[in-house]
């Protein structure tokens, strides 16, 4: 549904987007993220048709954002930074006035509004002026206009930037609800975000794109990958000397008196050992985890080196 060829956006001497590639499908949610000044926002831009490429291009369900930028508006669904709303105007009448935008007669403005409404639990504020609402219902109000013409495509840039837990929960259930039947990027910074609503991540760094793979894989890609955080029952003389002897363990971190994260080796499982090397030496484990490895690290490393 989106696909993105060599695409790139040069402001004077400075390379904002340096021709990058990928595609989006139907039914993903891909987390389009990097640094401060990495390009998402200029990318967000062009593939909205917003600006215009300095080179390369990309489609929206078949239609040129340089050729046919009409047709990409149509097929997409847009949630800015910033929620471009009038904060004088109720949300009744916002949605009124959006669905008016998009060419719906006045029955087809009823059901489609009392349609978005109902899908991003706007019921309880319907009647609100738009002043008056949390961060968390404007970031819903967004998405209502934004899906007001069900389009096939959603472009959100950094849609739960600013909102507190609750209502990041809220907003990311809204997103993996709507993700079955589109094709869904998310603008975002926050790698929270990422593990938790998509399914494959695009790192971009620097105006070009540094990795691109589903989450769990690029966590494996971390040097903690696989480390077992263990704690024993009771502090003993040569626990870590023991640990550190282990075949799989590449280093040992002595947490307090009784609890240690080993790191292990490439493509070791060290939980088997740690259990085994427990129980021939008469060590009692009061709690034992595996780690998947840290997106944090990953993202820190591929940015920084890129």
């Amino acid at each position: 549904m989106i696909k993105v060829e060599n695409l790139g956006k040069y402001f004077d001497n400075i390379k904002a987007v340096d021709g990058i590639s990928f595609e989006v499908k139907k039914g993903e949610v891909v987390g389009f993220l990097g640094p401060n000044g990495a390009g998402k926002t200029t990318t967000m831009k062009m593939l909205t048709s917003f600006i215009s490429p300095t080179f390369g291009t990309a489609s929206i369900c078949g239609h040129s954002i340089i050729d046919d930028s009409l047709s990409v508006r149509k097929n997409i669904g847009y949630l800015p930074e910033t929620v471009a709303v009038y904060s004088d105007m109720r949300v009744s009448a916002f949605l009124d006035f959006a669905a008016q935008i998009r060419g719906f007669d006045k029955n087809e403005r009823f059901k489609k509004i009392k349609s978005v409404v109902d899908v991003t639990n706007l019921n309880s504020v319907f009647n609100q002026e738009i002043e008056t609402l949390s961060k968390g219902y404007k970031c819903r109000l967004g998405l209502a206009q934004a899906i007001l013409h069900d389009p096939p495509v959603l472009i959100l840039d950094e849609p739960t930037d600013g909102l507190d837990p609750n209502q990041k929960h809220e907003v990311r259930a809204l997103i993996r609800k709507l993700s079955t039947d589109k094709a869904i990027i998310i603008s975002t910074h926050i790698l929270e975000e990422v593990e938790s609503v998509c399914s494959r991540a695009i790192i971009i760094s620097k105006g070009a794109i540094a990795a691109d793979s589903t989450p769990e894989k690029l966590r494996s890609q971390s040097s903690f990958a696989g480390a077992v955080d263990v704690t024993f029952k009771a502090a003993k003389i040569g626990i870590f000397e023991l640990l550190k002897g282990l075949t799989s363990v590449s280093q040992v971190n002595q947490l307090n008196n009784q609890r240690y994260l080993l790191l292990p080796k490439s493509g070791c499982n060290l939980l088997e050992e740690v259990i085994s090397v427990s129980t021939n030496n008469g060590l009692t484990i009061s709690d034992i985890t595996v780690d998947k490895g840290r997106l944090d690290q990953v993202f820190y490393e591929i940015t920084t080196n890129s």
